[in-house]
């Protein structure tokens, strides 16, 4: 029973904005967790919660609007700006593969939409980068918790390095 929880916490934290799967999945290979549903799990979380995105984006600006207006502030131009320079020189693929990394699989759904990317084409290009990220950080985080930690019968990277 502990495990199913754990794994639901992946699923959850990968849900997670601004957590994404990026991080969760080093985190669970870390903790012992089978790479391969945690994977799984993640780009589940991940994914779920950017469809969201896409699919509520006009409640969604309306909802940062009022809230941005009832608080007296100005929108943050950084990541703003950001993405903006990514969308100009890439256009909606440049944003939805290199935003996941840089500013949030959210925020690059989210400002994907608000720059003039359909609700079809958005979900298409995160839905191939999402999974592509996932693969590309599970490959990683298997391979270096593999040279960080002991799997198999030589000592790891890590203990070597401790060890000196």
């Amino acid at each position: 029973m502990t495990s199913f929880i754990a794994y639901v916490v992946v699923f959850l934290l990968a849900a997670t904005p601004f957590f994404e799967m990026i991080a969760v999945i080093p985190l669970g290979v870390a903790a012992g967790l089978n790479v391969v549903p945690v994977t799984i799990l993640a780009l589940l979380g991940n994914v779920v919660t950017v469809l969201l995105v896409i699919l509520l984006i006009n409640q969604i600006q309306a909802w940062l609007t009022r809230r941005r207006e009832a608080k007296g502030k100005e929108p943050s131009l950084k990541r703003q700006n950001r993405a903006k320079r990514v969308w100009k020189r890439f256009g909606l693929p440049g944003l939805a593969v290199i935003g996941p990394l840089f500013i949030g699989s959210h925020l690059a759904a989210l400002m994907g939409m608000s720059f003039g990317g359909t609700k079809k084409q958005m979900t298409k290009w995160m839905l191939g980068s999402l999974t592509l990220w996932c693969v590309v950080t599970a490959v990683a985080s298997y391979i270096g918790i593999d040279l960080l930690f002991t799997y198999t019968d030589r000592e790891g990277f890590l203990v070597d390095l401790l060890e000196g």
